[in-house]
């Protein structure tokens, strides 16, 4: 589907607060809140808008460590395969395949190193995966939740 301005427009204005009204974000775009409640409808048919969530400060739920661990995988692991095994654990909050040595990067959010530890031993014991490489996030410099198109429109990193 191709997005125009004023879709564009309403989905920086979702980003920017989902609990926005279809009035709010008619007065920031221009249109009437009927145009946009149809706008919104049809970008949800179309799956260009998947959902609406709430974004959460992990450390408010006790989970204050973070890692990145590298796994490095038997033969021609299939990408599924990784993905299939890690879903199951919920400290696993963002998977990808990645070039270089190793077939795949996790996102490890925990509640402490030793949590991190045991989520590792869990990635470690699947029968495909040969060793890993972890890294442990000591601060975080920027975290940029939101980015801003070349034409203003603000969406999601």
């Amino acid at each position: 589907m191709e997005l125009d301005r004023l879709d564009r427009d309403i989905i920086g204005a979702l980003v920017e607060d989902a609990r926005s009204t279809y009035a709010e974000i008619g007065q920031k775009v221009g249109l009437s809140a009927s145009a946009v409640k149809r706008r919104v409808d049809r970008l949800r048919e179309t799956g260009a808008i998947t959902g609406f969530t709430a974004r959460v400060d992990p450390t408010a739920l006790g989970w204050t460590t973070e890692a990145y661990v590298e796994l490095f995988c038997v033969g021609k692991t299939s990408p599924s395969a990784i993905g299939v095994a890690v879903a199951r654990l919920p400290e696993v909050i963002s998977a990808c395949t990645i070039t270089g040595e190793a077939d795949a990067l996790l996102h490890i959010r925990a509640t402490d190193v030793r949590h991190v530890e045991q989520v590792i031993e869990r990635i470690a014991a699947e029968p495909f995966v040969v060793r890993t490489k972890s890294s442990i996030v000591l601060s975080r410099l920027i975290e940029t939740p939101l980015i801003t198109s070349r034409n203003g429109s603000t969406f999601v990193a």
